[in-house]
């Protein structure tokens, strides 16, 4: 039989388990800090269930063109400063640091993409993905437009904010309806 600290304490030394236990307790975690139980599809419907059509609402507004090409660019600089933390977090900006989280089984990547690595080397790395939960979720709203420019658009400044000599290379993606994403990622000179 086994018998964890807290039980020991409590059945020898109940009286200075019970304040010690109060003393040392950790200070409960805020409601806002509690795990959910959403699935990432339904998190992703939360998060963008009213955002999609707010974004659709000031495409009208401000005229279609206008709107993407602003959502393009905010997308870009939010994509190159994301980049810019990254580097600094990882204290390197190679390749193989950047394609890291796709390699490492990351939870997230794992439950919202489905890819698989197509060329894999220290001077490009080609990822095919067949299921993108992004995709799914604008064009289920019929917003692949609006989801273009403001989650993929920006992947193309992303590369080379992340590492100067590097550069994303995409001719397909699941959100304009191709049978896939080809994300291909080159270190230049």
């Amino acid at each position: 039989m086994t018998t964890d600290r807290r039980e020991l304490l409590f059945t020898i030394f109940p009286a200075c388990a019970l304040m010690c236990t109060r003393a040392s307790a950790a200070p409960a975690k805020h409601k806002f800090s509690e795990k959910s139980e959403m699935t990432y599809e339904q998190v992703y419907q939360f998060a963008y269930g009213g955002f999609i059509p707010l974004l659709k609402n000031l495409a009208e507004e401000l005229g279609k063109d206008k709107f993407d090409a602003l959502l393009k660019k905010a997308s870009s600089q939010a994509g190159v400063q994301a980049a810019k933390e990254q580097t600094k977090k990882l204290g390197k900006n190679d390749l193989a640091a950047f394609m890291a989280p796709m390699k490492t089984n990351d939870p997230f990547y794992r439950h919202v993409l489905t890819f698989e690595f197509v060329e894999d080397t220290a001077k490009a790395a080609e990822i095919k993905v067949t299921e993108c939960l992004w995709a799914k979720t604008f064009r289920e709203a019929n917003a692949a437009d609006i989801g273009y420019a403001a989650v993929c658009h920006g992947d193309f400044a992303y590369a080379p904010a992340f590492n100067p000599k590097m550069k994303m290379i995409r001719t397909k993606t699941l959100m304009q309806g191709h049978d896939c994403c080809n994300h291909r990622y080159v270190m230049g000179a």
